[in-house]
């Protein structure tokens, strides 16, 4: 096994730091609304009335999961569930007005969260993604 260069290192270490910038903003947003960091996640991730497994996705949490999410939001008034108007089978997931405002206070309080890269230029952003991918593909 190779052994990681400085520079790799610090590069790696910039990685974990922004990460953890990221879950503490999104932990100390939710907390103020007596949420958990997923809990904040699925109330943002309802822009529109979802189907569960949607919601899932955009969250990036276990279908099985999301339920309990879910319940507990429901539990206090921010979401409801919905009968899909196409096929009453499915319920879709939407935010209450109680919800909604809730999810409009946590976006005000992530703004690190809500767009980490905003201090790079577009090209900046172009550059890193490509070099992202590279990384991915690798």
């Amino acid at each position: 096994m190779a052994t990681q260069d400085a520079l790799s290192a610090e590069v790696v270490a910039l990685f974990g730091r922004i990460t953890d910038r990221y879950i503490r903003e999104y932990e100390a947003a939710a907390a103020q609304h007596g949420l958990t960091p997923q809990q904040a996640k699925a109330l943002l991730a309802l822009d529109e009335a979802l189907p569960m497994r949607r919601v899932a996705e955009r969250v990036g949490a276990e279908p099985s999961n999301i339920t309990g999410i879910v319940d507990r939001l429901q539990a206090r008034g921010l979401v409801e569930r919905q009968a899909d108007p196409s096929d009453r089978r499915i319920k879709l997931i939407a935010t209450t007005d109680a919800g909604k405002s809730v999810a409009t206070e946590l976006r005000s309080h992530l703004r690190f969260a809500s767009d980490p890269l905003a201090a790079l230029t577009e090209p900046q952003r172009r550059t890193l993604r490509d070099l992202l991918y590279l990384m991915t593909e690798s």
